[in-house]
C-alpha cells in the first residue's frame, strides 16, 4: 500500500505546516514529508499572509487528498481513533472543536504582528494593542481548558488536536517574549517538551532558507 504523504513548507516560518505535521505525528499514521521550498512564489505569499487560500499542509492517503488543517485533524481522528486526537467525552469534544475552530479562523492581528519565526528572539518586543487582545483571548482559552480538564494539556493528560493547533502560538510567545501568567507559562513549557515539537524545532533551526521580510524587527 502506498504510504501517506504530507506536503509542507518551511518549518521555521509556516505555522500551518507545523499544525498539520503535528497532527499526523500524534495520530501515529506513517507518512512521507514532501517539502515545498519557501522560495516558491505561492508558498512565499502564503507565509507572508498574502495568499488568498492556504496551500499547505496537504495530506494524501489511500487516494484521498485533504488540504485544510482542521479537515486533516478530523480525517486523522477518523482513521486513527486510538490516537484520540479529539476527546472521548462529547462535551469536551465539542469544546475542543470550538477552540480549534477559533484558532483556525481567528487571531488575525496576532498572525500579522507576531509572525512565526523559530530562529528569532526579539527581546523587548512591543506588542500592538490588537495583537495583545488576541494574546489575552488565547490566555483565557488556555486557563479555562487547564482549569476545567486538569492539564497538563488543554484537555487533560492526553495531548490532542487542540494542542497541535495552538503549538505554533506557543512558539510565537517565546520568540517575542510575550508576558504570560504562571498557568500559561507552564502550558508553553509542556508543549515545548513534546518530542514531536522538539523534532520540528530542531529541523527548523537547521533550515538554511531565510525570508527577509520576516527577519526585520518591528
Amino acid at each position: 500500500m502506498q504510504a501517506a504523504t504530507l506536503t509542507i513548507t518551511s518549518k521555521n516560518y509556516s505555522s500551518w505546516s507545523m499544525r498539520g505535521w503535528l497532527l499526523a505525528r500524534l495520530s501515529g499514521l506513517p507518512f512521507e514529508e514532501i517539502m515545498i521550498p519557501s522560495d516558491d512564489p505561492a508558498t512565499r505569499a502564503e507565509i507572508l499572509l498574502l495568499a488568498p487560500s492556504v496551500l499547505v499542509p496537504c495530506l494524501r492517503h489511500e487516494g484521498i487528498t485533504v488540504w485544510d488543517t482542521l479537515a486533516i485533524g478530523e480525517y486523522l481522528n477518523e482513521i486513527r481513533p486510538s490516537a484520540r486526537l479529539l476527546p472521548t467525552e462529547r462535551k469536551a469534544r465539542a469544546h475542543c472543536r470550538a477552540i480549534c475552530g477559533e484558532m483556525h479562523s481567528g487571531f488575525a492581528a496576532l498572525r500579522s504582528a507576531l509572525p512565526m519565526n523559530l530562529k528569532a528572539n526579539y527581546s523587548g518586543f512591543r506588542v500592538w494593542a490588537r495583537a495583545q487582545a488576541d494574546i489575552d483571548r488565547i490566555a483565557v482559552i488556555w486557563r479555562e481548558c487547564i482549569n476545567t480538564y486538569g492539564g497538563p494539556y488543554l484537555f487533560g493528560r492526553k495531548v490532542c488536536m487542540a494542542d497541535a493547533m495552538f503549538a505554533p502560538v506557543v512558539t510565537r510567545f517565546l520568540t517575542y517574549g510575550v508576558e504570560l501568567d504562571a498557568v500559561c507559562r507552564g502550558y508553553c513549557d509542556t508543549v515545548m517538551a513534546l518530542e514531536p515539537v522538539r523534532e520540528w524545532v530542531n529541523a527548523a533551526l537547521a533550515e538554511p532558507e531565510e525570508i527577509n521580510e520576516l527577519e526585520a524587527e518591528f
